[in-house]
């Protein structure tokens, strides 16, 4: 992903960068090589406009466990090519769809269409402490970066945690 062509001036601003902590995580998102596609697949199947969706699974001390991914409806019909507004009746879906199976709603992903796979102030203002926040970067159609955050202990930025794939 070049950064001329793919991120925008915005993400240049102090605004922007004032979200990002560069404290090392020591968490990390275990993810399935099924999940991940399925990731990058609905963002790219969304393009132009950002997707969002649930991240399922268990968190233990050493970060989060995704066992399945989820697509909710984005919500957000003014802005939706760089804003998300996830679904809350599909979010009370899958909630009430867990009861009893041990898995819980670990975290939420959405995509950024043609801009980086940062998070902005805007993710930051709806982010819950204690939540993996993959983000897609969906550059001319083609999912071209996935990174994820977490909200640091301040809950005041984003810090990036590792990605490890599993089987």
């Amino acid at each position: 992903m070049t950064t001329s062509k793919f991120e925008p001036e915005r993400f240049r601003s102090p605004a922007y960068l004032n979200v990002l902590d560069h404290t090392a995580a020591t968490d990390k998102l275990f993810i399935s090589a099924a999940c991940m596609y399925c990731l990058k697949h609905e963002a790219e199947k969304g393009f132009p406009l950002e997707i969002c969706g649930l991240l399922v699974g268990k968190s233990s001390i050493d970060g989060w466990h995704v066992n399945s991914v989820h697509p909710v409806a984005n919500l957000n019909t003014d802005r939706s090519a760089d804003r998300f507004e996830l679904d809350p009746v599909g979010y009370q879906r899958i909630d009430r769809e867990l009861r009893g199976s041990g898995n819980e709603i670990i975290g939420v992903y959405h995509s950024h269409p043609d801009c980086p796979a940062k998070p902005s102030p805007t993710d930051l203002n709806s982010a819950w402490e204690g939540f993996a926040y993959p983000i897609i970067s969906v550059c001319a159609g083609a999912a071209t970066d996935l990174l994820c955050w977490t909200v640091n202990a301040s809950g005041d930025a984003f810090m990036a945690i590792s990605i490890e794939e599993t089987v």
